[in-house]
């Protein structure tokens, strides 16, 4: 009961957080330009391989430590539910390049910047996890996340009528159809994140 807690998790959870924020960000950029070459796919790369490095080192860590600063299971969870994120960020860009589509759709650019804002609110909710007291900012943070996961809903719905009622071409539709509902779920992982984090807050105070 005298051993110190193990707070190391936290400077990886945040290192989690801001990986993933950097890739949203690339990634919006990216959108917004239709530039979905082999080497912005490599680069993003690079973030989804540093993510999984940093989960497996959490997880690494958490079979080395005796005492954690809140339940093992919930470290476990919080580090496999951020790398679904970056996963499904690396997986977004991949598909792009791998559909030739190099003209976005304006819902897509929408999309993408949503996710950026989503991502930093999580990094904004995930950095009141060291602080007990926090937890006013923290469902702040959880409020806002969950309001843009809603308003992804509202563009992945809007998107998808407007496929099905202006596009064509069957091939295009089934690319840009699976491309809006990556990006939906990528919105729908930060909101599990954001309920893990409360749910971790009340547990521990």
């Amino acid at each position: 009961m005298f051993l110190p807690k193990e707070d190391k998790f936290f400077d990886l959870f945040d290192k989690q957080a801001e990986n993933i924020v950097r890739a949203a960000e690339f990634y919006r950029k990216i959108a917004e330009e239709g530039s979905f070459t082999p080497e912005n796919v490599r680069k993003m790369h690079e973030f989804e391989h540093y993510g999984d490095e940093l989960t497996h080192t959490t997880i690494n860590k958490l079979n080395e430590t005796f005492i954690t600063p809140f339940d093992r299971e919930d470290i476990l969870a919080l580090a496999n539910r951020l790398d679904d994120i970056m996963d499904n960020i690396y997986l977004l860009t991949n598909h792009f390049h791998l559909y030739k589509i190099t003209t976005p759709t304006e819902y897509s650019k929408k999309l993408a910047a949503t996710l950026e804002q989503t991502t930093k609110a999580l990094q904004k909710a995930l950095a009141t996890l060291r602080h007990k007291k926090s937890m006013t900012e923290t469902l702040r943070q959880c409020v806002e996340i969950n309001r843009l996961e809603n308003e992804s809903d509202v563009l992945h719905d809007e998107a998808i009528s407007y496929l099905f009622e202006h596009e064509k071409d069957p091939i295009m539709v089934i690319k840009h159809k699976e491309l809006y509902e990556i990006a939906e779920s990528t919105t729908d992982y930060c909101e599990h994140v954001a309920n893990l984090v409360e749910s971790i807050l009340v547990k521990n105070n």
